[in-house]
């Protein structure tokens, strides 16, 4: 992942420096387990820990000769080990390094994407509480339909994160398996509690069955979440786009002094986060169908998925770790314009009441295709020509003998529309 959208604490973890630690403890772990049950000698495994190094140069150099990636690591760490070195790795396959390593990366990434998560959430419902009672627009189809409040959207927005929460943990937990079990998984060459012992050593749990490799319908359902989060950031940018339209200005991100919008315009201030989000949207999702299709590897194991891997493990992960930081801080320094929401609600003269009306009337005895007819005839005039909705209506001798003149004027209410925004609120914060 290049630099501009990478963060440091999420790039660490897929840093060379990283993946060869890994390796030595699951290496280390294993010699432990194997001394315990008398497989190698105990100062073999303590020699391992004592004098275990390696050089990532050194490795490089190794692997342009041997074409092998963890025979490269472990010539190497012999090198600084000695003669006790024969006893690294006794009945273990490259895949009980390389996947158990996958599973401890894949979730220490987790942990952070978890916590980048909970201050999302944490800017949306601060957010929210703000302008629960912010009154705007809804729109259905890009059009006027009915109000809302901004909180209500920022709420929404809330519960769809906290989903997201509670399915990225789940992909935590599924993700978080650890194989030692040998050529074609039987464990003919090692005995089930090294695998066990390591698990524990490395914060996973012990893959019940694999074969040479950990089943990749796990990875497929991580990437695939990773996937489902990005979609729900680039639903939330692209909400923020829309209000930010120069004839909607119902909200902007945040402009900073100094900032430029445009090359040639020096008047523009345009929604360049959340077109960003969108875009980084775009790319995790993409890596989302390579990780499915790499479930279905030949036989015990093949290699067809590793290329694979060895991108979009590190670009998925990294991506959405900058977007969620990057939504959490547009979020967070939102500029919202309740006169322009309070303008843009009376652009269509009340049009946004004609279904209390529709139901006034039916409610009073009219048929609803006769309630319809008249409420959409006058509607569509005052579409055409502007004017006032509730005047027309008061003036059609049918509505003003099915509804009172009074009545018909507090069918205009904006408060009708709110009436129900506490419930709403305590229930998707649990009455906070």
């Amino acid at each position: 992942m290049i630099q501009r959208y990478s963060r440091p604490e999420m790039v660490a973890i897929w840093s060379p420096e990283a993946k060869f630690r890994i390796w030595f403890e699951i290496e280390a772990h294993a010699c432990d387990a194997m001394a315990e049950l008398g497989v190698i000698p105990r100062e073999a495994a303590k020699a391992v820990w004592e004098r275990g190094a390696y050089e990532i140069d050194r490795i490089d150099e190794i692997e342009r000769e041997t074409k092998h990636d963890v025979i490269a690591f472990l010539t190497n760490l012999a090198e600084h080990v000695g003669p006790e070195a024969r006893f690294v790795h006794q009945g273990m396959t490259s895949s009980d390094v390389l996947d158990t390593c996958l599973a401890v990366q894949l979730k220490r990434a987790c942990d952070i994407l978890l916590a980048d998560m909970e201050a999302l959430l944490a800017a949306l419902k601060r957010r929210a509480l703000e302008h629960k009672d912010t009154i705007c627009i809804g729109r259905s189809h890009g059009i006027h339909a009915e109000p809302t409040t901004f909180g209500l959207k920022m709420a929404q927005a809330y519960a769809e994160m906290e989903r997201n929460l509670s399915r990225l943990d789940a992909a935590r937990k599924e993700i978080a398996t650890c194989a030692i079990s040998g050529a074609v998984g039987t464990f003919a060459n090692i005995d089930p509690w090294v695998e066990a012992h390591v698990a524990a050593a490395m914060g996973l749990t012990a893959e019940p069955i694999s074969t040479q490799v950990i089943p990749r319908d796990r990875h497929a359902h991580f990437f695939a979440t990773l996937g489902v989060i990005a979609s729900s950031i680039e639903r939330i940018a692209t909400e923020i786009r829309h209000l930010q339209r120069t004839e909607v200005l119902e909200a902007e991100e945040f402009f900073s002094e100094g900032q430029k919008g445009s090359s040639a315009m020096p008047h523009k201030r345009n929604p360049v986060l959340s077109e960003n989000l969108t875009g980084l949207a775009r790319m995790v999702r993409s890596y989302a169908l390579p990780a499915m299709e790499n479930v279905a590897l030949w036989h015990e194991r093949d290699i067809s998925h590793s290329s694979v891997e060895r991108m979009i493990a590190p670009d998925a992960t990294i991506t959405l770790d900058f977007a969620l930081a990057r939504l959490t801080g547009m979020i967070d320094k939102l500029i919202v314009y309740p006169e322009n929401m309070k303008k843009n609600l009376d652009r269509l003269g009340g049009l946004v009441h004609s279904q209390r009306v529709l139901l006034a009337l039916t409610q009073a005895g009219m048929s609803r295709e006769d309630a319809y007819e008249t409420v959409q005839r006058h509607a569509m005039k005052v579409w055409r020509e502007g004017g006032d909705f509730l005047a027309l209506l008061k003036a059609d001798k049918k509505v003003a003998k099915a509804v009172p003149a009074k009545r018909l004027a507090e069918l205009f209410d904006m408060a009708y529309h709110t009436k129900h925004v506490d419930r709403i609120f305590s229930r998707v914060f649990r009455d906070d």
